[in-house]
C-alpha cells in the first residue's frame, strides 16, 4: 500500500484512479529498491529499466486533479489519511530509497561525500547574512567569503570588512578567478582534485534513473500551479504552490551539499536534451503530460514570448542554442518577426493613455531586438526551471538551489547562457511585479555569481551576445516610460525623456539590469568589444540621450508651487547609476595610449547623438529663459572622454573637438546650470520649494560632483579655451543676468533681475569666473594631486571622521578604478596633511569621535578656499572654512584681523588648455574689473566685500598668468590709430593696468545725480571742447540700444561672432537681432534713460591704490614696498603678504604688477607721489538717502540684537557656572548662617518658579526638586577584586552567588527561619536591590508652584520625553530630569546650632534621655487633626518613595501589610542613599568634604520625611533593642522556656548600621548632636564585640586558647575594658560555653587561614570591620549638623572619623600605635553585657551550631560595583553571541542583545520571549536593575539604555582603527574597545545621572 499512498506526487492529492501497484512492489522500499539496482546492474538492463520507469511513473504520478494545485483545501479533502503532505513524504522516502540502492540514506550521504573535490566552497547565502569581503585578496570587487572560510585564512593586516549581505551571496573562497590564491582557507588551499578516487559506477547509478523522473515531476507541478489569470497571478496563490514544494526543493538542495560527484549527476540531468525532449514534449498517449505541456505552451504565450514553431525562425535558431545571431536570422527573419512586437507590449500600453504624448521610439523596424525579446526555446530541464523561477517571482529556495550547483564547472557555463537567454523576459517580470524590490535582489543575488568572473563573461559575450542583449534590454526597459521633452522649445521638440515620476524610475527598478551591465563592464576583454562595436556605442548613446534634458525645472515667477514633487531624488540616481557608473567603468578601459580609437569612437557618437539633440530641442543659439535641468549626461560624456585622451592617451584635443558653432552650443547649457545655481542661492526659486534647493545641493554633493559638476565645468574650461574671449566672457555675464549693472552710473535699470538679486548674482558671477580659472581638476593635476586637494578641502571645512572622509572624497565610483577608498594612497595622504584627534569627552557626557584636523602648514599653503566653493553642499560651510583659517592665523600669530581667502598658487596648465588664460587677457573682462573698481571705490549700491575679493582675485590670476612677450617698447608704439574702438589699448592685462581712461559716456535714468550734476556743466565750453579732443575715439563709443557703455561692445561682438559662423549673414540676423535687441530693451514704465558722460581720470593702478586708502582709512597709505627694500624685485615671494586682509591683497597685487613691468612701476611710484586729493563727498539724493538710512537702521538693529545676544550668553554662562559649581550656595541647601547672629533667623529658599525667597512653612512648605529612582547599583558589589568578564564561550558563565543582593538575601531568610518574623526585620537592611536613591539638583519651588507648573505641562501637547501623568518634569530652571519634591522641614537655623552645643552630661543621663524620647508617642509636629499642607505633603513624597521600587523589593516580611515591612523599608531607604553616597565618594571618606556626590544630596530632608513616618510606628519598649544595649536583663531564663514562640533575634546577629538609623530615627526631629554621639558610642560597644566573635570564629582552636589565655591574665589591669586582648579572651571563654566552637572536624580546614594572628593583623582586622559603619555614621554626621567631613590618609581614616564621631577621647595621645579598642565607652560594665549577649547566641547554638556560625561571620568588605569587563576587539564578542539560541526560544533572534550588568543573553524586541506584554530586554532591566538595564546590541555594536519607561541609545564604547563608532556595523571594520567611554558608562550607571546627561529618551512601550 505504501506506493499507492505514495502516488500523490508532489504534493498532489490522492488521485481517486489511481490503481494498486504491483503485488510484487508492494514490499517494503528498501528491498524494492536492492533489487531494482541489482537489476540495473546487469549487462542487459532493459527490463530493470522499464521497472524502475513503471514504478516512478506511479510514484511520482502526475495524474491528479487540477484544481488540486489551485485550492488545498480540495487537495486535504481528497488526499485521503495523510492528506497531501503524507503522500508526498512517501514520494520522497522512495527516491531516497531508490538513490540509495536499498542502502541507509544515511550512509548513502556519507559515501558520496568522500568523493568530493572540495576545491571551492560555494556555500550560499540569503539576504542578512553575516559575511567578510577582502580588498586586498579581491580581484573582483564583488568577491566575498563566508565567516569560517575567512577565520581560516590569514587576513592580518588586509583592508578587509564583514559586513551583512542585502541581497544573498555566494563564498568565493578556492576560486581563483576572483580572488587571489593567498587568501583561501586552509580547507580550499589544497588542490585535492588529484588525490580523490573516481566515483564507483554503481553508486550514483540510481541517481541517474530517479533524478529525471524527480525534476521532471517537480516541473510538471510548476506548470500545473500556475493559472494565467486575466490579470496577474496574486502572490498568495503562488506562494500557495511554492510551499507545497518546500520538502521537493529541500530534498535537491541537499543533493547539491552532498559535493562534486552528486553535483555532476545533477548537471548531466538538468543539461541533457535528449531526456528533456523525451518526458516533457507532451507527445504520446499520456493525457496528463499533453495537459502539462498545454499549460506551458499557454504560460509561454502570456508572457509575450514566442514558441518558434515556424519552421523558418526554428531552423535558424538551432545553430546558435536558444539565441540568434544577428548574421544568420538576417532580414529573412524579420517578416516573421515583426509582427509580433505590439502583442507583446500590449500590456505596457495599457496604462500609456494616461501620460498622453508618450511615443516608442526606433525598435520597431530593428530585427536584431525581436529575437532578443520575443523569442524562447527551451531545451533542457534546467532552461525551464529558470524559466518557472522567473515566472514564480525567484523563489529564495529555488534560487538557492539553482546557485548551490554553480561549483560544477560545467554547469556554470550552461546556467550563465540560460540565464542570458532568458534576460528579456526577467526584464519583463521585473517590471510587472508587484515586489520588485524582492525581486531585484533575488535576480542580482543570481546575476552577480555569474558576471563576476572575466573568463565566463567574457564567453558569454562572445557566444550569446551578452551586450547586445544587455543593451537592448535596458533601452526597451525605458521605453516603456519616454514623454516628449519640454526643454528649449515645447511645441515643436522632437526629443523624448525618460519621466523621472514613473514607478519604473521611483523606485529604481531598472537597477539590477545596470548594475549588471556595471559588472560586465569592469572586464577589459568585454569592455574591449563594447567600444569596438559601433552598433551598440549607437544604441547607447541612444539609450543615454533618453537621460539628456530630464526632470526639467521651470522657475515659477508668481505664485508657489502647491505640490514639491520629489522626482529629483530619481533622476539624480538614473543619471548616476544608468549612465555615470557605466561610463566610468569604460573609462577605465581607456587608460593608454594603445586604445585611442576608443575614445574617438565614443567621442564621435557622442558629438552625434548632441547634434542630434541639438536638433530635436530645436537650439539655435539662445536658452529659453527660466528653466534648467541638471541632467545633461550626453555633456558628460564627451567631457569625461575628453579629459581621459588628453590626461592619458596623449591625444591632441584639437582633433576631437567640433566647430565653433558647436563649441558655442555646447557651453549653453552647463553654463545655463552655473547661473541657476547662483539664482537658486539668490533665493530666485523659491516659489519652487525646496527641493529646488536639493536639487543644486545633490549635484555638487560629494557622490554625485565628479559625475556632474566637474565635467560640466571642464566642458566650459575647453570651450573657454577654443572660444572668442571676449565673446565668452559677455556670455557669462549676460547669463548670470547682470550686465546691467556693470555701469559707470551710480544708477541703473536692471530689465531682467531685481535689485535685491543683484549683488548676490554679481557675486556669483565672479566666483564662477574664479572657479573656472583655477580649477585643473582636469587640466593637469595627477590623480595624488587632485586628491590631496579634495580632501585639504573638506578637512579646511570641518575636521572629520575617517569614513567621513571617505565618503566625502569622490572617488571614481567605478570599483575597479584603482584608487579604492582606504587604499594606500589615501592612507598616506591623508597622514600627510591632517593630525588625528583622538576622541575625548566633553564634560557634558557628549561623546566625540577620533577625528582628523589639518596640519598647520596645510593652513598656511594649501588651503584653497576655490575648491572648497566648489565642493561645498552648505553655504555655510565655507564661511566655517574661513572661521577655522581665522583662528589658525590668530593663533599662530600670523595675523590678527579678519583675513580674505588667501591667493593660492596653481598646478601648471596641461599645454592642450592654455587658451583658457585669455580669458583674462581680453578687452572685455578688463573693462568689468575696471567698471567694478571704480564702483567700490565710490560706494555704489549692491557691491560688497566678496565682489571686491573676487575681482581683486582675478586681476592676480591675470598677472600670474600674463603672456612674456609683452614690453616696455610695444607699449609706447600704440598710437590713436590703434585703439579707436575700445577702451584700452591691447588685450594684455599687465599693460593695460596703467592705461588711463578719462571719460565715458553711460546711459542713466534721468533721475540720476550725474545728470543734475552735469547739466549746467555743459554749457561751459571747456568740458565740451575737452571732449572734441583727438582722445575722443578712444574714449567715447557708439551708443547702442540703450546699454550701458561697456556692454554695447558685447552686444556687437557677440552679432559679428554670430555672422561669422552662421556662413549665411541674413538669415542669422534676422534670427539673432530680435532677440538682442528684446534683452536689452527697457520696459516702457522705466523712467526714460539720457546719456551722460563722466570724468573719470583713472587706471586701474591708480583705483587700487586709492581703495588701499580707502581700506586703511587713511590718506596716502600706501607706499611701494620695493623703494624700502629693493631686495623684494629680486625674490618675490613673501611671505608677509600670503595671508592678511583687502590691504594685504592690494600691496601683493602692485607688487606683482611692478614686477612685470618697469613702466607700472614708475606709475605706481608717480601715483604715490602725488598727494592724493580727497575722494569727492557725493551727493547724496532724497531716494539713495532713504535707502541709506533703511541700510543704517538695519546695522542698528544688527548690532543691538548682537549686544542683546551676548548679554544673554554671558548670564547663561554665569548661570551654569553657579549651577555646576561644587560650591555654590544653592547646592548647600541648609544655608549656614553664624551663630554669631543674634536674631533668630530661618533658612531661606528661592523658588525657581515665582521667584520669591522665603521660608518654608507649614502653610506654605517648600521643597526640593528630586529624582527618585530604584537602583540595584548596590547588590552588585562584589567581594572579589577579580572583576567579572562577558562570557564569550560556552563554558564561561556568570553565577550572581557572590553579588552583596545575594549574600543578604540569604542572610535574611536564615533568620527567618528561625527567628520572630518582626524582629528579623529590624535586624537587617533591604534595599540592595530596587532601594530608592533621591538625588536633586539643588533648586527648590513652592509646593503649590509646582502643581500648577505641572498642570501647565499636562495641558501642553508637545511630545516631551517624559510622561507627566507619572509625576515627571524637569526642573524649571536647570532643566534637570525629576519626578518629585521633597518637602524642606521648617525649622530655624540657629536651633540648630544650639542643639550642636556639646552639653557635659554623662554618658548614662544621655541614655536615659534618648530611652524616653524614643518611648514618646511619635506623632507629626502638628497634632494630626489639623492636617497642614507640610503634613499632606510629607505623605505624598512617601508615597512616592514607595511606588518608585516594585513590590517584590519592599514587602519582606511573612505576613503581608504588616507595619514592620514598611518599618523596614524606611529606614533602609536612609541607608541605601548612605551607601550609595559612600561608593559615589569612591568607598571610603579619605577625600574629605568636597565631591560631587555631596552636591546631589538631599538626605537632611529625606531624613525628617522619614522620621516623622518611622515616629508614627512605635517599637514596643520591650523589644526595643536599645534597652538590650544599655542594661543587663535580668530575668534571663524565662526568655529561654518560652520554647513554642520563636525567640527574638540575638544583639550580636543584629546589623550595627541598620540600629543606627532605627534609632536615630525614632528619635524627633531635630536631634541634638550629644544625644546622636551617644547612640554611637553604645553601637560601637556592639559592634566592635561583633568583630571579636568573628574573629574568634575565623582563627584556630590553638590560636583561640592561646588567646583566651593571654588575655585572661591581664582582666584585671585598670583598662581591660579598652584592650582587645583582654575582651577577646573573654568573648572566646563565654561562648566556649556554647557549641559554636565544636563540631569543627573537617570543614574547619577550610576555614583556618594560615598565617598565624600577630597582634597588629588582628588590630587590623577589627578596624577593617568597623571601618564601614564608621563611614556611614560620619556621613550622616555630617548631612545632620552639617559639620565638615576631614580629609586623611586611607591608613588613618579610622582614627580620623573615630574622632570625628567623638569615639576618642579628647586626652588620647597620638604617640601610641593607635589601638581601636580605646574607642569603646561601656554603658554598663563590659563583662557583663558581653556575657549577656553571649548567652543569647549559646542558647541558639544549642541546637544550630552551622547556621549560628554562619550568621555571625559577616564580610562587611565590600568592593567597589563594576560592569563586566569586556574583551579587547568586539568580533570575539559579535561571532559568539550573533549566532547564539535565545535560551527562551531556542531560536537564534533577530536582535541579540547581552546586559552588561550580569551577563544574560536576551532578545531585544523579541515577541518569542515576550512575557504579560513585556519583553525581554525591559523585564530583564526591572529584575536584573530595578528599572534599569544597560543592553549592548550584538549586531549594532551600540548600547542601550533602559531607565523605567524610557530608553535611550547612549553610543558605541567599541571604536574602529580611527576612532569611529560604527553604529550597525555598516562599515564592518575590526572594533577595539574604547577603555575611557566604558569607564564613563560605568561612571553614569554609579551614579545614576543617565537621566540628566543623556538628552535623546523616548518611550520604549514595554516593546524592548
Amino acid at each position: 500500500m505504501a506506493a499507492a499512498a505514495a502516488a500523490a506526487a508532489v504534493g498532489g492529492s490522492q488521485s481517486s484512479q489511481a490503481e494498486l501497484p504491483a503485488p510484487g512492489l508492494a514490499l517494503d522500499k528498501a528491498a524494492t529498491a536492492a533489487h531494482l539496482k541489482a537489476a540495473l546492474s546487469r549487462p542487459d538492463n532493459r527490463a530493470g529499466a522499464e521497472e524502475l520507469q513503471a514504478l516512478l511513473e506511479r510514484v511520482l504520478s502526475a495524474e491528479r486533479p487540477l484544481a488540486a494545485a489551485a485550492d488545498g483545501e480540495e487537495a486535504a479533502a481528497a488526499g485521503g489519511g495523510g492528506g497531501p503532505g503524507a503522500a508526498e513524504e512517501e514520494a520522497l522516502e522512495w527516491c531516497k530509497c531508490l538513490l540509495a540502492g536499498g542502502g541507509g540514506y544515511d550512509e548513502f550521504c556519507a559515501a558520496v561525500r568522500a568523493y568530493d573535490p572540495a576545491a571551492l566552497c560555494g556555500l550560499v547565502w540569503t539576504a542578512n547574512f553575516v559575511a567578510y569581503r577582502c580588498r586586498t585578496c579581491g580581484i573582483s570587487p564583488c568577491m566575498s567569503l563566508c565567516a569560517e572560510c575567512f577565520h581560516q585564512g590569514d587576513h592580518t593586516g588586509h583592508d578587509f570588512n564583514m559586513f551583512r549581505s542585502q541581497a544573498g551571496g555566494a563564498c568565493d573562497c578556492g576560486d581563483s578567478n576572483v580572488m587571489r590564491e593567498s587568501g583561501f582557507c586552509k580547507r580550499h588551499q589544497i588542490k585535492s582534485s588529484s588525490n580523490i578516487p573516481c566515483v564507483p559506477k554503481d553508486l550514483l547509478m540510481m541517481s541517474e534513473f530517479v533524478l529525471p523522473r524527480f525534476i521532471f515531476c517537480l516541473i510538471q507541478y510548476l506548470r500545473e500551479g500556475y493559472n494565467e489569470p486575466a490579470d496577474v497571478p496574486s502572490e498568495k496563490d503562488l506562494n500557495k504552490v511554492l510551499q507545497l514544494l518546500e520538502p521537493q526543493i529541500s530534498f535537491l538542495e541537499d543533493l547539491t551539499k552532498m559535493g562534486g560527484a552528486m553535483r555532476s549527476v545533477l548537471t548531466q540531468v538538468l543539461t541533457n536534451q535528449q531526456n528533456y525532449k523525451d518526458l516533457t514534449s507532451g507527445l504520446g498517449e499520456n493525457a496528463c503530460a499533453k495537459k502539462s505541456h498545454e499549460k506551458y505552451l499557454i504560460a509561454l504565450k502570456s508572457s509575450g514570448l514566442t514558441y518558434p514553431e515556424d519552421k523558418l525562425v526554428y531552423g535558424i535558431q538551432e545553430p546558435s542554442a536558444g539565441t540568434s545571431t544577428l548574421a544568420v536570422q538576417g532580414f529573412a527573419g524579420a517578416t516573421g518577426t515583426l509582427g509580433q512586437l505590439d502583442s507583446s507590449d500590449e500590456e505596457d500600453q495599457d496604462g500609456s493613455q494616461g501620460l498622453g504624448k508618450r511615443k516608442r521610439v526606433k525598435l520597431s523596424s530593428n530585427t536584431k531586438d525581436q529575437s532578443i525579446m520575443d523569442v524562447l526555446k527551451h531545451k533542457s530541464f534546467l532552461e525551464e526551471l529558470l524559466f518557472w523561477t522567473i515566472k514564480y517571482e525567484f523563489p529564495q529556495k529555488m534560487v538557492t538551489f539553482l546557485l548551490n550547483m554553480l561549483p560544477d564547472q560545467e554547469y556554470k557555463v550552461a546556467f550563465t547562457k540560460t540565464f542570458v537567454q532568458h534576460y528579456a523576459f526577467i526584464m519583463k517580470t521585473l517590471k510587472k511585479s508587484h515586489e520588485s524590490d524582492t525581486m531585484s535582489n533575488r535576480i542580482v543575488h543570481i546575476s552577480v555569481q555569474l558576471f563576476s568572473n572575466e573568463e565566463l563573461a567574457r564567453q558569454v559575450t562572445e557566444e550569446c551576445q551578452l551586450l547586445d542583449i544587455m543593451v537592448t534590454v535596458l533601452l526597451y526597459m525605458m521605453e516603456s516610460c519616454l514623454i516628449k521633452s519640454e526643454l528649449q522649445d515645447e511645441e515643436n521638440s522632437l526629443h523624448v525623456v525618460v519621466n523621472c515620476g514613473e514607478a519604473l524610475l521611483k523606485n529604481n527598478t531598472y537597477w539590477p539590469l545596470v548594475s549588471d551591465f556595471i559588472n560586465i563592464l569592469s572586464h577589459q576583454s568585454v569592455a574591449k568589444r563594447f567600444l569596438e562595436d559601433h552598433g551598440l556605442l549607437v544604441t547607447w548613446m541612444n539609450f543615454v540621450s533618453f537621460f539628456q534634458g530630464m526632470n526639467l525645472n521651470k522657475r515659477e515667477l508668481n505664485e508657489h508651487v502647491e505640490f514639491e514633487s520629489q522626482t529629483y531624488y530619481a533622476a539624480f540616481a538614473a543619471e548616476l547609476e544608468a549612465c555615470a557608473q557605466p561610463m566610468w567603468g569604460l573609462l577605465s578601459h581607456c587608460k593608454v595610449r594603445e586604445t585611442q580609437e576608443y575614445t574617438r569612437n565614443v567621442v564621435r557618437y557622442c558629438l552625434e547623438a548632441l547634434q542630434d539633440w541639438f536638433d530635436a530641442i530645436n537650439f539655435v543659439d539662445e536658452p529659453a529663459p527660466n528653466q534648467v535641468t541638471f541632467h545633461l549626461p550626453l555633456h558628460r560624456y564627451y567631457a569625461m572622454f575628453l579629459s581621459k585622451a588628453v590626461k592619458c592617451q596623449e591625444l591632441d584635443l584639437d582633433s576631437v573637438l567640433p566647430d565653433q558653432e558647436m563649441l558655442m552650443k555646447l557651453m549653453i547649457h552647463p553654463l545655463q546650470i552655473q547661473a541657476s545655481l547662483a539664482e537658486i542661492h539668490s533665493n530666485m526659486w523659491v516659489r519652487n520649494g525646496l527641493q529646488i534647493k536639493g536639487q543644486a545641493m545633490t549635484y555638487v554633493q560629494s557622490h554625485f560632483c565628479n559625475s556632474m559638476i566637474d565635467p560640466d565645468i571642464y566642458l566650459l574650461q575647453v570651450c573657454a579655451s577654443r572660444l572668442d574671449p571676449d565673446y565668452f566672457i559677455s556670455s557669462v555675464f549676460e547669463r548670470f543676468k547682470v550686465v546691467d549693472l556693470l555701469t559707470m552710473a551710480s544708477q541703473h535699470q536692471n530689465t531682467v533681475l531685481d535689485a535685491e538679486h543683484e549683488r548676490s548674482m554679481l557675486e556669483g558671477a565672479l566666483t564662477f569666473l574664479v572657479i573656472l580659472l583655477s580649477l585643473r581638476l582636469h587640466l593637469g593635476m595627477s590623480d595624488d594631486e587632485i586628491l590631496r586637494a579634495e580632501m585639504v578641502a573638506q578637512l579646511c571645512m570641518n575636521d572629520r571622521t575617517h569614513s567621513s572622509l571617505l565618503d566625502l572624497i569622490p572617488e571614481n565610483p567605478n570599483p575597479k578604478s584603482g584608487i579604492i577608498p582606504g587604499s594606500y594612497s589615501f592612507e598616506s595622504v591623508l597622514s600627510a596633511v591632517a593630525d588625528f584627534k583622538a576622541p575625548v569627552f566633553e564634560p557634558g557626557g557628549s561623546m566625540q569621535q577620533g577625528m582628523y584636523t589639518p596640519k598647520a602648514e596645510v593652513w598656511d599653503q594649501e588651503f584653497d578656499p576655490v575648491m572648497v566653493i566648489l565642493r561645498t553642499v552648505y553655504r555655510r560651510d565655507v564661511q566655517s572654512a574661513m572661521d577655522r583659517y581665522t583662528a589658525f592665523l590668530k593663533q599662530s600669530g600670523k595675523f590678527p584681523g579678519n583675513p580674505w581667502p588667501p591667493y593660492k598658487k596653481r598646478t601648471p596648465l596641461h599645454p592642450s588648455y592654455k587658451g583658457l588664460m585669455r580669458l583674462l587677457h581680453c578687452k572685455t573682462l578688463h573693462i568689468v574689473l575696471f567698471t567694478l573698481l571704480y564702483k567700490i571705490l565710490m560706494d555704489h549700491q549692491n557691491l560688497s566685500e566678496h565682489v571686491l575679493c573676487m575681482v581683486l582675485y582675478l586681476i592676480e590670476l591675470g598677472l600670474e598668468n600674463s603672456a612674456e612677450e609683452e614690453s616696455d617698447e610695444e607699449a609706447s608704439v600704440c598710437g590713436p590709430e590703434r585703439c579707436h574702438d575700445s577702451w584700452f589699448p591691447g588685450s594684455n592685462l599687465v599693460s593695460n593696468m596703467r592705461h588711463f581712461i578719462n571719460y565715458v559716456r553711460v546711459r542713466v535714468p534721468e533721475t540720476a545725480p550725474e545728470v543734475k550734476r552735469d547739466s549746467p556743466a555743459s554749457t561751459s565750453s571747456d568740458s565740451l571742447g575737452s571732449l572734441q579732443s583727438s582722445r575722443r575715439p578712444k574714449v567715447l563709443q557708439r551708443e547702442n540700444s540703450g546699454t550701458a557703455q561697456v556692454f554695447s561692445l558685447v552686444a556687437e561682438r557677440r552679432k559679428k561672432f554670430q555672422e561669422i559662423i552662421n556662413r549665411s549673414s541674413s538669415e542669422a540676423n534676422q534670427v539673432v537681432r530680435p532677440k538682442t535687441s528684446n534683452k536689452w530693451s527697457a520696459p516702457g514704465s522705466a523712467p526714460q534713460l539720457t546719456t551722460a558722460i563722466l570724468e573719470i581720470k583713472e587706471s586701474i593702478l591708480s583705483l587700487l591704490i586709492k581703495l588701499h586708502h580707502k581700506l586703511s582709512g587713511k590718506q596716502n597709505s600706501y607706499y611701494p614696498a620695493w623703494l624700502d627694500d629693493i631686495e623684494i624685485l629680486i625674490q618675490p615671494e613673501i611671505p608677509k603678504y600670503s595671508h592678511g586682509d583687502g590691504i594685504t591683497a592690494v600691496e601683493r597685487i602692485l607688487l606683482k604688477a611692478a614686477l612685470q613691468s618697469r613702466m607700472n612701476k614708475r606709475i605706481i611710484e608717480e601715483i604715490c607721489r602725488k598727494v592724493t586729493p580727497p575722494v569727492p563727498p557725493k551727493k547724496v539724493t532724497a531716494a539713495e538717502k532713504k535707502t541709506l538710512d533703511k541700510e543704517e537702521r538695519r546695522q542698528k538693529a544688527r548690532e543691538r540684537q548682537q549686544k542683546l545676544l551676548a548679554e544673554f550668553a554671558s548670564r547663561q554662562k554665569s548661570f551654569m557656572e553657579t549651577a555646576m559649581d561644587v560650591d555654590s550656595p544653592e547646592n548647600d541647601i541648609p544655608m549656614e548662617i553664624t551663630a554669631a547672629e543674634p536674631q533668630i533667623s530661618e533658612a531661606v529658599y528661592d523658588c525657581v518658579i515665582c521667584g520669591q525667597s522665603g521660608p518654608s512653612s507649614e502653610d506654605r512648605p517648600t521643597g526640593l526638586v528630586v529624582l527618585l529612582q530604584a537602583s540595584s547599583v548596590l547588590g552588585q558589589c562584589r567581594d572579589n577584586i577579580e572583576p567579572k568578564k562577558l562570557p564569550i564561550t560556552e563554558e564561561e558563565q556568570i553565577y550572581p552567588w557572590d553579588t552583596c543582593a545575594a549574600v543578604h538575601d540569604v542572610r535574611l531568610s536564615l533568620l527567618q527561619r528561625y527567628f520572630k518574623d518582626s524582629s528579623c526585620l529590624l535586624a537587617v537592611s533591604i534595599g540592595w536591590e530596587g532601594g530608592v536613591y533621591v538625588q536633586t539638583c539643588g533648586h527648590t519651588l513652592h509646593i503649590d508652584c509646582h502643581k500648577s507648573y505641572m498642570e501647565s505641562l499636562r495641558n501642553d501637547q508637545v511630545l516631551q520625553g517624559f510622561s507627566v501623568d507619572k509625576g515627571e518634569f524637569t526642573c524649571p530652571l536647570c532643566r534637570q530630569f525629576a519626578n518629585s519634591v521633597l518637602p524642606c522641614y521648617p525649622g530655624s537655623n540657629v536651633e540648630n546650632n544650639l542643639w550642636q552645643r556639646p552639653s557635659n552630661k554623662n554618658i548614662q543621663d544621655l541614655i536615659k534621655e534618648v530611652e524616653e524620647l524614643q518611648g514618646r508617642p511619635g506623632a507629626f509636629p502638628v497634632s494630626i487633626s489639623s492636617e497642614t499642607n507640610l503634613s499632606k505633603e510629607m505623605e505624598s513624597v512617601m508615597k512616592d518613595i514607595k511606588n518608585t521600587t516594585q513590590k517584590k523589593y519592599r514587602d519582606y516580611s511573612k505576613t503581608p501589610g504588616s507595619p514592620d515591612n514598611d518599618f523596614l523599608f524606611m529606614y533602609s531607604v536612609a541607608r541605601t542613599n548612605l551607601e550609595l553616597e559612600l561608593i559615589h565618594r569612591g568607598g571610603n571618606l579619605c577625600s574629605g568634604g568636597a565631591s560631587t556626590a555631596g552636591k546631589r544630596s538631599c538626605l537632611n530632608q529625606l531624613f525628617h520625611v522619614l522620621a516623622l513616618h518611622m515616629r508614627l510606628y512605635s517599637i514596643d519598649s520591650e523589644y526595643n533593642p536599645w534597652r538590650k544595649l544599655t542594661q543587663l536583663v535580668e530575668e534571663v531564663n524565662s526568655q529561654l522556656g518560652n520554647e513554642e514562640q520563636q525567640p527574638e533575634v540575638p544583639i550580636l546577629y543584629h546589623d550595627v548600621t541598620s540600629l543606627l538609623l532605627i534609632q536615630i530615627l525614632m528619635m524627633p526631629q531635630p536631634l541634638r548632636k550629644d544625644h546622636f554621639t551617644c547612640i554611637v558610642k553604645v553601637l560601637f560597644t556592639l559592634l566592635y564585640t561583633q568583630a571579636l566573635v568573628a574573629l574568634s570564629v575565623k582563627c584556630s582552636e590553638e590560636d583561640r586558647s592561646a588567646w583566651k589565655h593571654t588575655g585572661a591574665l591581664k582582666k584585671n589591669t585598670c583598662d581591660a575594658e579598652k584592650s582587645h586582648e583582654v575582651l577577646l579572651s573573654f568573648v572566646i571563654s563565654e561562648l566556649s560555653k556554647g557549641k559554636l566552637y565544636h563540631e569543627e572536624g573537617t570543614q574547619e580546614c577550610a576555614m583556618v587561614s594560615p598565617i598565624a594572628w600577630s597582634s597588629e593583623s588582628m588590630e587590623k582586622y577589627l578596624q577593617d570591620f568597623c571601618l564601614p559603619f564608621l563611614r556611614i555614621t560620619s556621613l550622616l554626621q555630617h548631612h545632620l549638623f552639617g559639620e565638615d567631613l576631614p580629609s586623611c590618609q586611607e591608613e588613618e581614616e579610622f582614627s580620623v572619623l573615630s574622632s570625628c564621631l567623638g569615639l576618642l577621647p579628647t586626652f588620647y595621645q597620638t604617640e601610641h600605635p593607635f589601638i581601636s579598642a580605646s574607642c569603646l565607652d561601656w554603658p554598663v560594665p563590659a563583662f557583663d553585657i558581653i556575657s549577656q549577649w553571649c548567652f543569647e547566641i549559646n542558647g541558639f547554638t544549642e541546637r544550630h551550631a552551622e547556621q549560628g556560625k554562619a550568621l555571625l561571620i559577616q564580610e562587611s568588605r565590600w568592593k567597589l560595583p563594576h560592569l563586566l569587563q569586556l574583551p579587547e576587539n568586539y568580533n570575539t564578542i559579535f561571532q559568539y553571541y550573533h549566532r547564539k539560541t535565545c535560551s527562551v526560544c531556542t531560536k537564534v533572534p533577530k536582535d541579540p542583545a547581552v546586559c552588561l550588568v550580569c551577563g544574560t543573553f536576551v532578545c531585544l524586541k523579541g515577541l518569542c520571549c515576550k512575557q504579560q506584554s513585556y519583553c525581554e530586554c525591559v523585564l530583564h532591566s526591572q529584575n536584573c536593575g530595578a528599572g534599569t538595564g544597560i543592553f549592548l546590541l550584538i549586531n549594532a555594536s551600540v548600547i542601550i539604555i533602559i531607565r523605567g519607561h524610557r530608553f535611550c541609545l547612549w553610543g558605541s564604547v567599541y571604536l574602529d582603527a580611527h576612532g569611529e563608532e560604527d553604529r550597525d556595523l555598516r562599515r564592518g571594520k575590526p572594533l577595539y574597545i574604547c577603555k575611557e567611554r566604558y569607564k564613563v558608562l560605568e561612571q553614569q550607571w554609579i551614579s545614576h545621572t543617565f537621566d540628566h546627561i543623556n538628552k535623546r529618551w523616548g518611550p520604549h512601550y514595554n516593546g524592548l
